[in-house]
């Protein structure tokens, strides 16, 4: 149906939806309406079973080759070998299976939001009906702690107010009415209508319902939800492509050392027997389980610094992130309206503390002050939580508001002067109340207090300003001047400057008002020559540690940008406090976004750090502009109208506690603190994660390099093969299995937010990692061949004995190089040889089990190789050490040049 309903008056509805304002629906009618538009629920999207996502762990193009050189492994007889292959793919696929099971939930908890039941009129009487069942057309009661069951408008309403905060992001609730508005007023501020999910905080109202499932605003993100995609991680795709060049080129030189290996006369049966061995040890198996074994720890240790990850690829996908869309209420803020600053008579206060927790202190200037010392403050802190209906309560530890959120606050300041509701309810007792509404811009409450009735009063400061004759101070009560007046007016456009709410507060003893059994007089007799008490700028605070965070975010090389629904002013301030907002950077607003096209948002984006006013359309148009300019997304929030934009961001975050079960469903990560200090904590580990990920693979890639080139080399100078299938098995286990293992689990460097974050178009296997790839195979076949070659043709020894030393200086080459594979740019010394106890002990191991398998007959039966002697070990460790050496001087090198450039 239309979605014009809050232009229209509350005749023209009642009219259009052929509905009577005071009977409601006919039975009749809301059934010929249910079988025309259905069940008023939100459709679970496309759903996947377990067994489509287990067998889409094995549609990789690697999984496949490693599960056929399985298969080889097998058939040469080297079934242990195929089992450790078969063994990682599937642990590989475990894994995964396990993070990704609980994906693709969002539309169903969108569904959960929706109530279960609720009042409405029908053939003139009040029904209790689920929610299911409510139409279009159907007359709504509602009231303070109800859910809205469906998009409708509202055609009374008495101080009725909305929390709306899921699904527009405004932290405030909402004072609704039922006057027509504009026709393009933004959904925050369409005042006259209340939608699916929202709750209401205060008052009463009756409201026609215009749109019900799918067609209502929640149904809209529902269908947003479903159209966003998330895609494969940078990282998937990479080791996807790496895959790929690594079979091609391995395939390649197999090919042609088989073909050189025919032409030199090469027995055929020993010549296939090694290219197959040579073929399954120069593919990296061990790459998925490094990944995986890599992104599980560092999964691990963000839990400990609160980030629970669903998707293990896009731990690594956020140490990629170069833009960091975040929305403002509850994540950069603390999503709780709190008393900031406070104005009397002769003092401004600032009031710390953040949110509802009722510890805090009060200072003037840089002097803190006790309340129970300064009657003017005092009397403004009570008068506060006397004018109020809201309460406080402990939910799971925390304080909690129950009612409206700024009358919650009031409360949490009074809090902190040791005020509490109960002794103002013991020593004050409620008589009276003249309701806040959108008319008169104020609130009573009158108390018996002294022996006499009192009005405690608080509204709009222009509105309580203009009936207040009196002031209180230090000194006691006093003409109220018109310096007073123009103090207060400048007090209240510096605090709204600062992005606060101000309200002001007064009261009245109404010893003489006229009083009967109706009650207190009108409004206009009891709100009038009051006593100003003075002003209170309330404000959703920013989190204290939020502004390090983003700072942190800038030396990183990432721009944070805040998204919110909340008013441009509020959003300019706090992205002017928390150091958002940048020389030049602009705000851009909802219906300015409406104005441009896609090509035209994606020229703004980069120039625009903080948005207002924006829906669940405009969060995922922000964030698919980003990624047009080819940047990788991390999009945060809490709310269902966040959740489309974070399912298509790169990575999804989502807030643990305050965050709503469709946006948590929809992320990739949870943060389980609400902080976003916590998601710049995470960005560190990812980072971690890759460059461990990036090193081993530049690992893996030098070693199985040094086994092709050496025997490529051994072909082309028509001398015997160096190395026997067995070998090359071997090799694979010890360096490319368990040395690269240890080297993914490197600790992360201390340094690594001071850089830049990676291009998006930045790949693992980069020119770089190739040209280091080729230099660090060659060194290694280099002294390979070279030690083969000394052992046959120099020394005269046979080909066994040429093969056993090859063999043994191979792994010991490829063992001592883990060392140094940990930086390219540090060297070993600077590192540290103990900062990763699990490799030098795997390494110290494998050297043991090298040095065994040359002593224990078996072995030695089983490899073809002899005893060696002790100066055959040393000469060959030394022999091993020369690549290791040669690369930590290039780092040497490198690092002299880098400092006199």
């Amino acid at each position: 149906m239309m979605h014009t309903w809050h232009k229209l008056s509350a005749i023209e509805t009642a009219g259009l939806l052929a509905t009577d304002m005071e009977q409601g629906l006919s039975t009749e009618d809301a059934k010929k309406r249910f079988a025309r538009y259905g069940q008023n629920k939100l459709h679970k999207g496309k759903r996947f079973s377990a067994l489509v996502m287990l067998i889409s762990q094995f549609k990789s193009l690697v999984i496949w080759v490693l599960m056929g050189a399985a298969a080889v492994s097998v058939a040469l007889g080297e079934v242990i070998d195929g089992i450790a292959i078969i063994a990682i793919v599937i642990l590989n696929a475990v894994i995964g299976f396990l993070q990704e099971y609980r994906a693709e939930k969002a539309a169903a908890a969108l569904a959960r939001l929706t109530a279960p039941h609720c009042r409405a009129v029908r053939d003139g009487h009040s029904l209790v009906i689920t929610t299911t069942e409510v139409v279009p057309g159907d007359l709504l009661l509602l009231e303070a702690g109800d859910l809205v069951a469906a998009d409708a408008r509202l055609i009374q309403a008495s101080v009725f107010r909305v929390n709306e905060a899921p699904l527009t992001g405004e932290s405030q609730a909402v004072a609704k009415f039922t006057d027509s508005l504009a026709l393009d007023t933004p959904l925050a501020e369409r005042r006259n209508m209340i939608f699916l999910g929202t709750s209401v905080t205060g008052g009463s109202a009756r409201a026609l319902v215009v749109n019900t499932g799918m067609e209502t605003e929640l149904g809209r993100i529902a269908k947003l939800l479903e159209s966003a995609e998330s895609g494969e991680t940078p990282l998937q795709r990479q080791l996807e492509r790496v895959g790929r060049l690594l079979l091609m080129a391995c395939f390649g030189i197999v090919s042609l050392i088989f073909g050189l290996g025919i032409w030199r006369g090469i027995e055929p049966f020993e010549l296939f027997l090694s290219s197959v061995s040579l073929a399954v040890a120069a593919i990296p198996e061990g790459l998925p389980a490094v990944v995986t074994i890599a992104l599980a720890l560092g999964v691990q240790r963000m839990v400990q610094r609160h980030a629970l990850v669903r998707r293990l690829a896009s731990v690594e996908t956020l140490g990629r992130a170069q833009v960091i869309c975040t929305d403002k209420t509850g994540t950069l803020t603390m999503g709780e309206m709190t008393a900031r600053k406070l104005v009397t008579s002769q003092n401004l206060y600032r009031v710390t503390g953040e949110g509802y927790a009722t510890e805090g202190t009060f200072f003037s200037g840089n002097v803190e002050n006790s309340p129970s010392e300064s009657p003017e403050l005092f009397a403004l802190l009570r008068a506060s939580a006397a004018c109020n209906d809201a309460e406080l309560t402990l939910i799971d530890g925390r304080s909690t508001v129950v009612g409206d959120p700024t009358e919650g606050a009031l409360l949490v300041a009074a809090e902190k002067a040791n005020i509490t509701r109960s002794a103002i309810e013991t020593e004050m007792p409620r008589l009276a109340v003249i309701p806040f509404d959108s008319d008169r811009k104020r609130m009573s409450v009158i108390r018996r207090h002294a022996n006499l009735p009192w009005a405690f009063v608080k509204g709009a400061p222009e509105v309580v300003l203009s009936r207040c004759t009196l002031i209180r101070t230090d000194q006691g009560v006093r003409t109220l001047t018109e310096i007073d007046r123009t103090r207060f007016f400048q007090a209240n456009r510096l605090l709204a400057n600062d992005a606060l709410r101000v309200l002001a507060v007064a009261e009245r003893p109404l010893e003489g008002v006229h009083f009967d059994a109706g009650g207190f007089g009108s409004d206009v007799e009891i709100e009038q020559q009051l006593i100003l008490l003075g002003l209170v700028g309330l404000q959703d605070p920013p989190r204290g540690e939020a502004r390090e965070a983003v700072s942190k975010c800038k030396r990183a090389g990432i721009k944070t940008v805040m998204i919110t629904g909340d008013h441009p002013d509020t959003a300019r301030a706090i992205g002017c406090e928390l150091g958002i907002i940048d020389k030049g950077d602009k705000v851009l607003i909802g219906a300015e976004i409406d104005h441009l096209d896609d090509a035209e948002l994606k020229e703004r984006v980069p120039h625009v750090s903080v948005y207002a006013r924006v829906t669940a359309e405009h969060k995922l148009r922000i964030v698919r502009a980003w990624k047009a300019t080819g940047a990788v997304v991390a999009m945060t929030g809490d709310g269902v109208n966040d959740a489309p934009a974070i399912k298509e961001a790169a990575i999804g975050i989502a807030m643990g506690i305050t965050g709503t079960e469709v946006t948590k469903e929809a992320a990739d990560m949870i943060v389980t603190d609400d902080n976003f200090a916590s998601i710049v904590a995470a960005v560190e580990e990812g980072r971690g994660i890759y460059d461990n990920i990036a090193k081993t693979l530049a690992y893996l890639l030098g070693s199985s390099t040094g086994e092709l080139l050496v025997m490529l080399g051994a072909v082309i100078l028509g001398w015997p093969l160096p190395l026997l299938p067995l070998h090359l098995l071997w090799i694979n286990l010890v360096t490319d299995g368990f040395a690269a293992l240890a080297l993914s689990t490197d600790p992360i460097d201390p340094g690594v937010l001071n850089r830049p974050p990676r291009q998006a178009q930045s790949q693992l296997l980069n020119r770089h990692l190739f040209y280091l790839t080729l230099f660090t195979g060659l060194l290694a076949a280099s002294v390979t061949l070279g030690v083969f070659a000394y052992e046959l043709h120099v020394v005269g020894n046979s080909i066994d004995q040429a093969r056993d030393a090859a063999f043994t200086a191979l792994v010991i080459t490829g063992l001592l190089r883990a060392f140094g594979a940990r930086s390219e740019q540090r060297v070993i010394w600077q590192i540290g040889l103990f900062s990763n106890l699990r490799l030098f002990l795997i390494v110290a191991v494998c050297f043991s089990l090298q040095l065994a398998i040359h002593h224990i007959p078996m072995l030695q039966t089983l490899f073809q190789i002899k005893s060696v002697s002790l100066h055959q070990c040393v000469v060959w460790i030394g022999v091993g050490f020369i690549p290791l050496a040669i690369l930590e001087l290039r780092k040497v090198l490198l690092n002299r040049a880098k400092k006199f450039a």
